[in-house]
């Protein structure tokens, strides 16, 4: 399961979520996850309406799905709600941390001998605002699109950005060992990510993704 410590989406206050914090069941949480999850993919993409899934990305960029993303951190890493948790810990990362994640994933994206840029589909050289798009594509494909190939793509990018920050880990090493130390543990952070999200796009892909 994939450890977040290094990937931080904003936190916001909610008198609802301090509720369901101290009073609900662990079971409950999980089941409550579960249900907003199914709930929130039912309703954009039962409608495809571009307007409904336009507002959901102004939501994301702005503040983030947090209450409702926080339900979902604690499912189950291979589960709907846990998939969604995973996109929206990728979503914070680029709009939280764009230069990084741009020269991150641009360091990647030079060393790795594989498909896995091109599966991203970010133009070289990356750029924030490349970054931005990309995630904003992703969560369209989410909502609306090849949910799998959404997946992929977002498991693709993990995947490079976390060979650069292994590269910039060792570059570190000597002169900034705390930085070094950080970007490894998002490394594995994003390597984790990225293996999950390819075994969700497969799970959907079989309709066994609950």
């Amino acid at each position: 399961m994939a450890d977040d410590r290094s990937i931080k989406p904003t936190r916001f206050s909610n008198d609802w979520f301090d509720r369901v914090e101290g009073d609900v069941d662990p079971a409950v949480r999980l089941q409550l996850a579960s249900e907003t999850a199914h709930a929130l993919l039912a309703r954009v993409r039962g409608g495809a309406d571009p307007e409904v899934v336009e507002r959901i990305l102004a939501v994301a960029r702005e503040d983030g799905i947090d209450t409702v993303a926080e339900l979902w951190s604690r499912a189950r890493p291979h589960s709907l709600p846990g998939t969604l948790w995973r996109v929206h810990l990728l979503h914070a990362l680029v709009t939280q941390r764009a230069e990084e994640s741009a020269r991150l994933y641009q360091a990647g994206a030079d060393a790795l001998p594989t498909a896995a840029p091109v599966i991203a589909g970010v133009p070289a050289p990356a750029t924030p605002g490349e970054l931005r798009s990309l995630s904003d594509e992703i969560l369209r494909g989410v909502f609306a699109g090849d949910f799998a190939l959404a997946l992929e793509r977002a498991a693709a990018f993990a995947a490079v950005t976390a060979h650069g920050a292994v590269r910039a880990a060792h570059d570190d090493d000597a002169a900034h060992p705390e930085r070094a130390s950080a970007r490894t543990a998002l490394a594995a952070s994003l390597t984790d990510i990225a293996g999950d999200l390819r075994i969700c796009a497969r799970l959907w892909r079989a309709d066994s993704l609950a």
